[in-house]
């Protein structure tokens, strides 16, 4: 049986904790965790309340920009979602920092503030974390859940070594991959010095 989760007040913030969807459903739509990122994953969650800083913000603006003309100059359609919640009902929550749809084939999820449900509309082809403060478990707990919630590609910034980890996710797992499989042509390796090119201060 699931536990109860403690209140607002006594919850512990940025470590996965056990707790029924419910409970979990519930705790976000409290104010106090409206600047927080949620996740979710099969009887356990996740919310992250540390603060974000320039550093965060600048890499993630960086990888973003890049992407999105990539994606533009090899005439990828492309869809961009950051902080956005994609949801398997009842199961999974995902909340990656920057999210895409790329391809001819995707189908855009409703215009509204609602999370996205991945049943309906299925998961972004790539989904992008920018680890300041959460490395281990971006690579870790969070790669495991996005494999379960179905992206093509999954991506992890390390913005204190500028460095990026990609995974291909495909048949329930993920590999690592120096070539991007869902831009196709885009090495890792652009990416890392597009950071720190555009990252140097001055």
């Amino acid at each position: 049986m699931v536990s109860t989760l403690p209140s607002p007040q006594n919850l512990t913030t940025d470590t996965w904790i056990e707790a029924s969807w419910e409970s979990y459903e519930a705790l976000t739509r409290q104010p106090t965790y409206e600047a927080g990122q949620c996740y979710y994953d099969d009887g356990w969650m996740r919310i992250e309340m540390a603060p974000l800083g320039p550093l965060h913000g600048r890499e993630n603006s960086i990888v973003s920009t890049l992407v999105a003309l990539f994606a533009a100059l090899r005439t990828i359609r492309s869809v961009e979602l950051t902080n956005t919640t994609f949801r398997k009902q009842g199961i999974r929550d995902c909340q990656p920092d920057i999210a895409f749809y790329l391809g001819s084939d995707f189908k855009f999820p409703a215009f509204d503030n609602a999370p996205v449900d991945v049943d309906q509309v299925g998961a972004p082809q790539l989904a992008i974390e920018i680890a300041s403060t959460t490395l281990s478990d971006d690579l870790g707990r969070k790669r495991l859940l996005y494999e379960r919630v179905g992206v093509g590609e999954y991506w992890v910034v390390d913005v204190n070594a500028r460095a990026v980890f990609a995974f291909a996710i495909a048949d329930g797992g993920s590999k690592q991959v120096q070539t991007s499989k869902v831009l196709p042509g885009l090495a890792m390796a652009v990416v890392e010095e597009a950071l720190a090119t555009q990252s140097k201060p001055g």
